[in-house]
């Protein structure tokens, strides 16, 4: 796929995602490969990069299972989502969200359909502290209860796009690990890495947004596929933050800096300018 044959549709992240790359498009997109065939993204989370792309043929995966679950009945099942999304908005109220929010925990969550539970997902992103998906340890939802004056919680429109588009051109979901989800990369395809970050200092933790967390030992087996695929012809780009370890890991390939306005902080209150760094293989 050619930059000018992309698909022209509107389309953007239907949640908030710490980390999420809507800043930097201006960056990445100045970055992107003339031409590619099939576009990876192994760690897809809202999705700012790949729909701002809009590829015909892509293949997108996750670790977190409620986000690949979600995707899905975008693409299967709009209607009942918006039907159950409007439901959520009518009784949206913080004694609401905390019934919902412990559907994890009293069991109610198990008697759930799979639309059931996207959509109380959604809803709590539409109305949780800072937009937020965090789980404990048991993979049980632990976000407080946001202070927002109108959410919209059902966007009619968005939703429909995002449809439309999963249904009209080749797009392959998959929840696992990131080395299976490139798999079948080949010679002339694109992969977008945008993994948990290296922290930037010594108190900050691996992001986990997934109960099993992000190890270093992870971040050196991506950079060893980073490597294996740059030597089987597939181009690729990483995001990861500025650090002298991001830095060594990828020695060799092309390094450019760049700076994002993130939360610095556990509760997200304190913003800053944050060094990041997009690495090509090409």
């Amino acid at each position: 796929m050619d930059k000018k044959d992309r698909v022209k549709v509107d389309l953007k992240p239907i949640i908030k995602w710490v980390g999420g790359k809507r800043q930097l498009l201006p960056k990445i997109n100045e970055l992107m490969p003339e031409s590619f065939n099939c576009y990876y993204e192994p760690f897809i989370g809202g999705g700012a990069v790949f729909f701002n792309l809009a590829p015909q043929k892509a293949v997108i995966n996750d670790m977190n299972k409620s986000l690949i679950d979600m995707y899905e009945v975008i693409r299967d099942d709009p209607k009942e989502l918006m039907d159950l999304l409007t439901i959520h908005q009518r009784n949206n109220s913080k004694e609401y969200y905390l019934k919902v929010r412990a559907y994890d925990r009293d069991a109610t969550i198990d008697g759930m359909s799979k639309v059931e539970r996207v959509a109380r997902v959604m809803y709590m992103l539409r109305v949780d502290f800072n937009g937020l998906y965090r789980v404990n340890s048991k993979n049980q939802f632990n976000v407080p209860y946001g202070k927002y004056k109108n959410p919209k919680i059902v966007d009619v429109d968005l939703i429909t796009n995002i449809s439309d588009y999963f249904n009209k051109n080749d797009i392959t979901f998959k929840n696992g690990d990131f080395e299976k989800a490139v798999e079948s990369a080949t010679s002339g395809d694109l992969v977008y890495f945008d993994p948990p970050y290296i922290p930037l200092s010594e108190t900050a933790s691996f992001t986990s947004y997934t109960s099993d967390g992000f190890t270093l030992d992870d971040q050196k087996r991506l950079r060893d596929l980073f490597f294996e695929l740059k030597n089987r012809g597939v181009q690729v780009m990483l995001s990861n933050s500025d650090t002298k370890l991001t830095r060594e890991l990828y020695t060799g390939a092309n390094i450019y800096e760049v700076s994002a306005n993130r939360a610095i902080n556990s509760v997200g209150s304190k913003r800053g300018k944050v060094g990041e760094l997009i690495i090509t293989s090409y």
